[in-house]
């Protein structure tokens, strides 16, 4: 007979745009063709075409691996395969130069319009319809390739939510709330729109420069195949393929907030490209993330900036006047209104503001919220999850109920990194190293550490909202 899913897609899409913390659904994808999709099922569908593979060391450095630090090589996924088993073959192919046992390497970032642009009807496998996002299937979804011990630097998305299907093998998620984002020392270097990187190997994290790491909360979940994972607004996430082969398939979800970050990430390119192209080039300042082409000009990011701020009272109008059309004088009709805002969740609408308890808000929402078999609380490290062996969760025993707010950041699937941040004005700023204080160390302050300060997510959520409210007038 018919699959029946616990939820159906009105209420995966509730809980997806009203959780504000990650969770995995499952038993939802269990007749998703893209259940086949494994690293030697898409060889055969790509039949030698080459993808760009990602290249990093496996020893565990006090330094997270960024992009800019790791190498590059184009293969095909059968070579891939081969060098993953070890085979002979692979001393004369795209990785030879690279030992298996010393390197890990990952296709991230992979546009499945762009990859599998040949065979268009491939995008079907995967129904993101089944939550709530009718018409949403492969080509607005990114494909992940990765070999074991291949992972993702902590970052946040300055964009969206994010849906992850994992498809192969397992992948253990480090997640932190956006009110951790003073602990985890944000950076912009190396730049990449849409994504705010912690200057933390939270994998292996060096407590003498960044002492108040320790005031992380952590939730740790190894999501494994046929389950969805929730990544909420603003949560900072590092990610590692825990299997030899993993494959995994996520997309970023729009959301209202998303407007106001795009002015927040425009101010950011500017100022960032505008220092750094002011600056000499050192030896290996290597600033600008690959994944950004060039660092672009004064003139383009102005333009840029002004579309951002342009397209963000184009959309305040359209919710006034939707607002406007939609009210009525009524108790029944005032009392609908409000339900309609309550149902939003705090991040993509204004709530009441008379006598409102926000905890206690956030409290009844998350009673209400269907946890249990299908769908699985990632909880702070030390509280014990329910039932499920393959959600590995630890803590540290904070209430996740009172946690500050915060900003976080996320990928739309327009284009790779084209989003922006928002940051609470709550969260503690203490993203200035230690040690790089001048009564702590004779080394001059550099221009990054300046940026460190100038483009903290505190600061230009400030001047983003002050941007706005001279524009407004």
């Amino acid at each position: 007979g018919e699959d029946v899913k616990p939820f159906t897609p009105e209420k995966a899409k509730e809980i997806v745009m009203s959780l504000q913390q990650p969770a995995v659904f499952c038993n939802m994808v269990g007749d998703w063709p893209a259940l086949r999709w494994n690293a030697k099922y898409l060889s055969a569908v790509l039949d030698g075409k080459t993808i760009q593979f990602r290249l990093g060391l496996k020893t565990m450095d006090l330094v997270p691996q960024f992009e800019t630090r790791c190498s590059y090589v184009k293969a095909t996924l059968e070579e891939f395969l081969a060098w993953s088993c070890g085979q002979p073959s692979c001393l004369s192919g795209p990785f030879r130069c690279y030992e298996y046992s010393k390197y890990w390497a990952y296709a991230d970032y992979k546009y499945i319009a762009q990859v599998f642009e040949d065979n268009p009807e491939i995008f079907q496998d995967i129904r993101w319809s089944d939550f709530g996002f009718p018409g949403r299937n492969g080509k607005e979804s990114t494909l992940w390739i990765g070999s074991e011990g291949a992972n993702t630097p902590c970052h946040l998305d300055s964009y969206g939510c994010n849906l992850v299907f994992q498809v192969q093998g397992r992948k253990r998620w480090h997640l932190f709330p956006p009110g951790d984002t003073g602990f985890l020392y944000p950076t912009r270097i190396p730049y990449e729109e849409s994504s705010v990187f912690s200057k933390v190997n939270v994998a292996n994290p060096d407590l003498k420069r960044f002492p108040e790491f320790r005031n992380t909360t952590p939730h740790v979940v190894t999501l494994s195949p046929g389950q969805v994972l929730l990544v909420p607004r603003h949560w900072w996430h590092y990610v590692e393929s825990v299997d030899p082969i993993t494959v995994s398939i996520n997309s970023w979800i729009e959301l209202e907030a998303d407007h106001e970050a795009r002015v927040e990430e425009a101010i950011t390119r500017m100022l960032v490209c505008a220092i750094k192209a002011a600056e000499k080039p050192g030896d290996g300042d290597l600033w600008l993330n690959p994944t950004e082409v060039e660092a672009t000009s004064h003139e383009i990011n102005l333009q840029y900036l002004n579309e951002a701020v342009s397209a963000y009272f184009k959309c305040q109008k359209a919710s006034v006047s939707e607002q406007a059309g939609s009210s009525s004088t009524g108790a029944e009709q005032r009392t609908s209104k409000r339900k309609r805002e309550d149902d939003c969740g705090p991040e993509g609408c204004r709530l009441p503001t008379h006598e409102f308890d926000f905890a206690t808000f956030k409290a009844e929402k998350l009673q209400k919220i269907p946890f249990g078999p299908h769908l699985i609380q990632v909880l702070p490290q030390s509280q014990e999850t329910s039932s499920m062996g393959a959600v590995a969760v630890e803590s540290d025993g904070r209430d996740l109920l009172h946690e500050k707010g915060g900003g976080h950041f996320g990928k739309l699937h327009c284009t790779r990194r084209q989003l922006v941040m928002s940051a609470d004005c709550e969260t503690a700023a203490h993203q200035v190293d230690s040690d790089r204080s001048p009564h702590a160390s004779n080394t001059a302050l550099s221009t990054n550490d300046l940026l460190d300060c100038l483009v903290n997510p505190l600061v230009i959520n400030l001047v983003a909202r002050l941007l706005l409210e001279r524009t407004r007038v």
